[in-house]
């Protein structure tokens, strides 16, 4: 079989997956965000935490559930790395130092889950397990709790009330990202992933010495890195380690967990909106980018010139033979179109159009089909821009889901877009322009710039892959990378629950024969301008100097 054939097919099975669990799974994320009832762990964890879920909250309330829950998360996972070194299960390790603490702790609270460390020689057991892999689901909550509240925005009306985050939270740990990381991690075990707290140990020769390794609880982490879009490896190669991620099939399947619950989200946007087609509009926009950027990703990596690359297939620099060029491929852009951030191959080696591509995904804002949650809220912020601008052009009041979109609404869109982008090129800029920073960088030139700037774009943009090359682990990469996740993560946020309470205020608008219908593919279509459009024009000149130049060169 052809590389390409393997590539096509591992497309196909894995679009045939998400189809068949896209109805039954995004149903039950809108009972489980729409039912009344309690289940009985959940009543000992509110009461726990001292929070009534049936008090329902204004956005205000709302934000200031989701920043005091983070920052708690932040503290408490700073101060578990500070003390690791008087820790049980530490394997040895000393405690964290201060700047890389923080980079850790606000990037596993962000779902940016950026590592400047390696895994397997700087955390052991506790920290790893109540303090990383916790995150991975609490965090990952979080989003889906701030995306179904901008989904209760639009259907709900003459209200400001957007549900309880605390419910939203504990509802979306326990029902949702608990019961499916049981399964997936099962599965992973019985494929070659490892489950075990054994110590370090010598696992044989290796270049003339000894090779020694650690264990840890790694498919349990495995799994709800990849179904809660985080991405912080076990071990510092993270996916393409064979710990971590084994055959072929873990791979594809690791692929199906990171898709899973954005593709499903569509539906409960749907069904929780009463409009079916709705929801197949946002996901139908989603698959297009998704589609095209896997296309173009294998037509770079397979495709490049030169007579190296032609007898090897293409480009297989810096890529798992495990896995092949197919795999790999699918693989980087999946991570970077949504706010993953794991990686099966080293993204630096990929073609200089290749790096592009994933950079790009992520400057997209990771909306095809996102993160967990924020994949969702940012694809329906774009689509009240595109509704605007459809409505400017044709000289009527924009609206969507029977809701005006009126200045209030875009401001809070506008900002929503501008916040990230801004991010990214003011840090690239400061890293650039100051002597320090640069001597970071592996490579000079055109890739060295890429290398910075996909470090900030990852950051903001909370999805935490590296472009590899770049040494992270300094005073300025620790601080600024850590502020950009955390200003990436909740700065949006602000923007998102403002836009939700200004929506559920409103009175709902009836359709009239001259309202655009938001769910033909005409309005799917001028949704992938928008985004193409405002993407292209923020980050051209960036891209210009760094990937672009690299790969026409």
């Amino acid at each position: 079989m052809s590389p390409v054939l393997a590539g096509v097919l591992q497309l196909l099975a894995l679009t045939a997956a998400l189809a068949l669990a896209h109805v039954p799974l995004g149903n039950y994320l809108a009972r489980v965000y729409s039912s009344p009832k309690h289940l009985r762990i959940e009543k000992w964890i509110y009461k726990g935490i001292g929070a009534d879920p049936d008090t329902e909250m204004r956005w205000p309330a709302y934000l200031r559930g989701v920043l005091a829950f983070s920052l708690a998360g932040v503290l408490f996972l700073y101060l578990l790395q500070r003390l690791q070194g008087v820790l049980p299960g530490s394997l040895g390790f000393a405690s964290i130092d201060p700047d890389q603490a923080f980079n850790t702790a606000a990037s596993f609270v962000a779902n940016t889950n950026w590592q400047s460390y390696y895994g397997e020689q700087a955390m052991g057991h506790v920290v790893q397990t109540a303090g990383l892999a916790v995150q991975n689901f609490v965090s990952a909550a979080v989003g889906i709790a701030v995306a179904v509240a901008l989904v209760r925005g639009f259907a709900r009306s003459r209200t400001g009330e957007l549900g309880n985050f605390w419910a939203d939270l504990v509802r979306g740990v326990v029902r949702v990202l608990v019961p499916i990381a049981v399964v997936g991690a099962v599965i992973l075990v019985a494929c070659g992933v490892i489950q075990n707290f054994s110590g370090i140990h010598e696992v044989g020769q290796f270049m003339g010495g000894t090779q020694e390794w650690n264990g840890g609880a790694v498919a349990s982490q495995e799994v709800i890195k990849e179904l809660g879009t985080n991405g912080g490896g076990y071990f510092n190669a993270n996916s393409a380690h064979p710990f971590e991620n084994p055959t072929p099939f873990t791979n594809l399947f690791e692929i199906f967990l990171i898709l899973l619950i954005p593709v499903a989200l569509t539906r409960t946007f749907g069904v929780m909106t009463g409009s079916l087609r709705q929801g197949y509009a946002i996901l139908g926009t989603m698959a297009a980018i998704w589609v095209g950027f896997v296309a173009l990703m294998m037509w770079t990596e397979f495709a490049h010139h030169g007579p190296a690359l032609r007898a090897a297939g293409g480009a297989t620099e810096g890529k798992e033979l495990r896995f092949g060029i197919g795999g790999s491929s699918l693989f980087a852009v999946t991570t970077t179109l949504t706010s993953t951030g794991a990686v099966d191959s080293f993204h630096s080696s990929y073609t200089g159009l290749g790096g592009g591509i994933t950079m790009l995904g992520m400057m997209l804002g990771e909306i095809a089909p996102g993160g967990v949650g924020s994949g969702l809220y940012g694809m329906l912020v774009m689509a009240v821009v595109a509704v605007f601008v459809a409505g400017l052009m044709v000289g009527r009041t924009p609206e969507y889901l029977g809701k005006k979109i009126g200045i209030r609404e875009i401001k809070f869109a506008a900002c929503y877009i501008l916040i990230t982008p801004a991010l990214v090129l003011v840090f690239t800029a400061a890293a650039t322009a100051l002597p320090t920073p640069g001597d970071s960088m592996t490579n000079s030139g055109a890739h060295g710039f890429s290398e910075i700037l996909y470090a900030y774009t990852s950051a903001s943009n909370n999805n935490g892959s590296a472009f590899a090359g770049l040494n992270a682990d300094t005073q300025w990469f620790n601080s600024t990378l850590g502020l950009a996740m955390l200003l990436g993560r909740f700065v949006p946020m602000v923007f998102v629950l403002a836009l939700a309470g200004s929506l559920a205020r409103q009175q709902p608008v009836p359709a009239t024969a001259g309202t655009l219908r938001t769910e033909k593919p005409l309005f799917s279509g001028l949704l992938v301008g928008a985004v193409l459009i405002i993407t292209g024009l923020t980050y051209f000149p960036a891209l210009a100097l760094g990937p672009l130049a690299e790969g026409l060169a």
